[in-house]
């Protein structure tokens, strides 16, 4: 009998952890419709299991389920209020829920969204995250409100000691928001220097842009694809020569690449690209190619608004 009933507690703990498990891989791949299920399987026969709820927490987050979210979140702060990813987390999950309500019902959020990211800065001073959110937070919020590009500052110069890298991107991002653009440039240049990721290129090149240098735009986007050859470059390089009316062979060349190496992890579907090359055509006087295309871009996104307007271009040629 003795065995018997180890046997079972033995096989009930394996059932267990197998939701666990499974919940886990379905989450780490963003599967996250799948992983919930089994992580709430789990949780039944583990109520205190804090990891659980965290991950349950997290999906509701990707799911933009924000009351769900904070529910496991504050209650996660208040068993443990010396957590700063919990602070950080809820903190931000107060911030997403403040974005979709009334302007007037969100003031009421701001305190708390300030005193949840503080906590989780000031418990970790390597907190990476937390910083971010409070740069973000001070550049958007108007002074009246507490809004300070000198605070926003202050936690950049605070990820330059954590993360060179991260340190020049904020300070960089700061520059910005004030449209100082040749400072920003030369922080984003130092970033790339520093990282070199493709995030720091992208940063450099979506600055370009916003201040109509196409040329430079179009230069760092080439250096970027050539050291790191993702597709998704291709995509930028075309959007490029296409908004701006320059390179048009280059500009094709690359949405057509993009076109034929295309994966979802590329991010950009396939009918933005071609409504990129009806761009292109149209600009090169050339109707029917511009027509095909843009109707491969409506054919597979008929609600596609910029794609339409463009067709209504097209035509009037």
């Amino acid at each position: 009998m003795r065995f018997i009933i180890l046997f079972l507690l033995s096989f009930s703990a394996f059932a267990q952890n197998s939701d666990f498990d499974k919940a886990l891989k379905y989450f780490q791949a963003g599967q996250y419709t799948k992983s919930k299920p089994f992580f709430e399987s789990y949780l039944k026969t583990n109520p205190s299991d804090a990891l659980t709820r965290e991950y349950l927490g997290d999906i509701a987050a990707h799911q933009k389920k924000w009351d769900a979210a904070l529910d496991y979140y504050s209650k996660l702060v208040e068993e443990k209020p010396s957590s700063a990813n919990y602070h950080f987390k809820y903190g931000g999950a107060l911030g997403m829920k403040a974005l979709s309500i009334s302007k007037i019902r969100a003031l009421t959020y701001i305190d708390d969204i300030k005193e949840h990211f503080n906590t989780a800065a000031e418990l970790d001073p390597k907190h990476i995250e937390a910083r971010w959110a409070l740069v973000e937070l001070y550049i958007q919020l108007p002074g009246i409100l507490g809004g300070s590009f000198s605070k926003a500052e202050s936690y950049a110069m605070e990820l330059q000691k954590i993360s060179p890298v991260d340190g020049y991107l904020s300070r960089g991002y700061v520059a910005e928001k004030q449209n100082d653009m040749k400072a920003a440039e030369k922080l984003y240049i130092k970033a790339i220097d520093v990282g070199g990721s493709p995030t720091t290129y992208q940063k450099l090149i979506d600055l370009y842009e916003k201040d109509n240098a196409p040329g430079k735009a179009l230069s760092a986007a080439q250096k970027s694809f050539k050291i790191h050859n993702r597709n998704q470059t291709n995509y930028q390089i075309g959007k490029i020569c296409a908004e701006f009316n320059i390179k048009p062979e280059l500009g094709l060349a690359s949405l057509k690449q993009y076109i034929a190496n295309h994966s979802i992890k590329d991010g950009v579907p396939v009918s933005w690209a071609h409504f990129r090359i009806a761009q292109i055509y149209r600009n090169l006087g050339n109707k029917s190619s511009a027509n095909y295309h843009i109707n491969l871009s409506l054919a597979d996104l008929p609600d596609f608004d910029q794609a339409l307007e463009e067709k209504e271009r097209i035509d009037a040629m």
